[in-house]
């Protein structure tokens, strides 16, 4: 993989969930905690609208190409250029040299 392709800087989040004194987590609680901080290849693959019980609703896919790297998953999150993504599938690439996540555009959504 060549270091020129990775040309946008990306986070990575968790889901942190608080826990009540039984170690239940609550319903509701939590928050987005930052696992890393790395270089990326984004590329928004498709968009689409349609209208969905009267109102219109936008779907923005991407794949994202980061180096090879544990402890990504689906239900994960990606902040790029002020917008969240959410990471529905990680693909290991050849040889452990990259991991492709898959991700969607969350609605309403947006970071500073």
């Amino acid at each position: 993989m060549q270091a020129g392709s990775l040309r946008h800087r990306v986070t990575i989040q968790k889901h942190t969930q608080e826990k009540d004194a039984w170690g239940t987590p609550i319903p509701g609680s939590g928050s987005w905690e930052s696992v890393t901080t790395c270089w990326a290849n984004v590329r928004h693959l498709s968009g689409s609208e349609t209208i969905k019980a009267d109102a219109d609703i936008s779907t923005v896919r991407a794949s994202v190409r980061i180096r090879w790297r544990t402890g990504i998953d689906a239900g994960m999150r990606l902040l790029h250029a002020g917008h969240a993504y959410d990471i529905e599938a990680v693909l290991p690439g050849p040889n452990r040299q990259n991991i492709d996540l898959v991700c969607k555009l969350t609605q309403g959504v947006t970071t500073t």
